[in-house]
């Protein structure tokens, strides 16, 4: 990656010069007071995949534009990762393209060069292994991998080989497809691992959905919550938050993380080095990780990138730390490569398996 050029912005006293869109923290606005003005200046922030009710997001972006009085284009909420980039793509130039990413590991891991390097005012506080050391990309929060189900509808599911029973006919759904979003990758991922692979080994993962697809059982829909309420995908291989506050709208709805084999992940949040609004984005990735939008993606049942550092400051919320999930022993979180290596072998079988 060619090195990022910093840019000295002078403030003018009667009009302030354009900030520079290559800027690599808030100094280079001269502070958050200049990065904030400048913002306000653009008064827009373009985002994309963000479902309201996914890590809490509604309130994040609320909370976002009624503090700094910025406008927030919430464009495809239920876009896959993958959606992202072909978004910031084939809008590249245009005013509504795309400011900000928040992907899975696999397509963010691949589409680096679109990201703009940039370190927020708390980047010291995250641990170096969930983040590019020149702040390309950054975590921002995780969770494991979950079955849900509606325990009006079907039984009760406390096992992955359960899916494969005849009462499941025509009704287990994963969110995505593997080779396009995070979610679905680590579902599969989760499910190799019940049948004796590993994250260096995805084939059992695939072999299994095949069988699943072979017995009637595997539904090829995107689950979404009116998927969900309507009865359509009674059971949904998906991310324990999701699956969390679909049980705040379904009374029936439960979920369960297979505690022999648990998958945990995070998600990578960056910028578009093309933002039509740069420094909106930057403030953006500003409120993120400050203690106010951790505290509020902690609210919607995920983790946090900051959760431990901020347990020991005491600065989150106490009784939203409390709920947190727990899984004791050993939780399989792929590396970068683990991941490429996985992505390459999904993208040539997984078709194949169930049918594109």
């Amino acid at each position: 990656m060619a090195a990022t050029v910093l840019l000295v912005w002078a403030a003018v006293a009667c009009a302030p010069a354009g900030p520079p869109a290559a800027a690599s923290s808030a100094e280079d606005y001269g502070g958050m007071a200049g990065l904030i003005e400048a913002a306000k200046s653009e008064g827009e922030l373009n985002v994309i995949a963000l479902p309201d009710d996914w890590a809490n997001y509604g309130a994040i972006m609320e909370a976002f534009s009624e503090k700094y009085g910025i406008k927030v284009n919430s464009a495809q909420p239920d876009a896959s990762s993958q959606d992202e980039i072909d978004a910031a793509n084939e809008q590249k130039g245009s005013p509504s393209a795309p400011d900000v990413f928040d992907l899975g590991q696999r397509v963010a891991l691949a589409n680096t060069s679109m990201f703009a390097p940039y370190k927020v005012a708390t980047f010291d506080d995250i641990p170096a292994a969930f983040k590019d050391p020149d702040g390309t990309w950054v975590n921002d929060y995780g969770g494991y991998v979950s079955i849900g189900f509606d325990s009006a509808k079907v039984p009760p599911v406390t096992d992955v080989d359960d899916l494969l029973e005849p009462e499941y006919r025509g009704k287990v759904a994963l969110n995505g497809d593997p080779t396009q979003s995070g979610a679905a990758f680590s579902g599969v991922l989760m499910v190799a691992l019940s049948q004796g692979g590993s994250a260096d080994d995805i084939a059992p993962g695939v072999e299994f959905f095949r069988k699943l697809k072979q017995a009637g059982n595997f539904l090829p829909i995107d689950p979404t919550p009116a998927t969900i309420e309507s009865g359509q995908t009674p059971v949904v291989i998906d991310w324990n938050y999701t699956n969390a506050h679909e049980t705040e709208r379904l009374p029936t709805w439960q979920f369960v993380v297979p505690p022999e084999y648990p998958v945990a992940g995070y998600y990578y949040q960056a910028i578009n080095k093309d933002a039509p609004h740069p420094a909106a984005a930057r403030l953006w990735q500003e409120f993120l990780y400050s203690d106010e939008g951790q505290n509020l993606y902690a609210q919607g049942g995920v983790r946090p990138v900051r959760a431990d550092n901020m347990i020991a400051d005491r600065t989150l919320d106490q009784s939203v730390a409390a709920s947190l999930p727990i899984v004791d022993g050993p939780v399989t979180v792929p590396t970068p490569q683990q991941t490429e290596a996985a992505s390459k072998y999904l993208a040539e079988h997984w078709p194949v398996a169930v049918g594109g």
